[in-house]
């Protein structure tokens, strides 16, 4: 089985920061409606995610996969870039 089909959880989200030694911080947004005003709001999360090669930009789309706590705050892995950042 690859990384791609295991059981974990997966996100989907864009790259807000780069700037870590083998480390993105990936913005993953979801949508929900407001409980008495049915307007639809954008809410989000970051999670720190490892890179290996260093080959994730800022602005590039990319899946994550949650894995065992790689350090304090880390415990997600980028598994595949979906969009490079233009």
């Amino acid at each position: 089985m690859s990384e791609r089909e295991s059981s974990r959880p997966t996100r989907e989200g864009t790259v807000v920061g780069d700037k870590m030694d083998k480390t993105v911080v990936v913005r993953v947004e979801r949508t929900t409606r407001h409980p008495l005003y049915d307007k639809v709001l954008r809410r989000g999360a970051r999670y720190k995610a490892h890179d290996e090669r260093n080959e994730c930009h800022v602005g590039d789309r990319v899946v994550i996969q949650e894995c065992r706590p790689l350090s304090r705050e880390k415990s997600w892995r980028v598994i595949e870039i979906v969009r490079r950042a233009r």
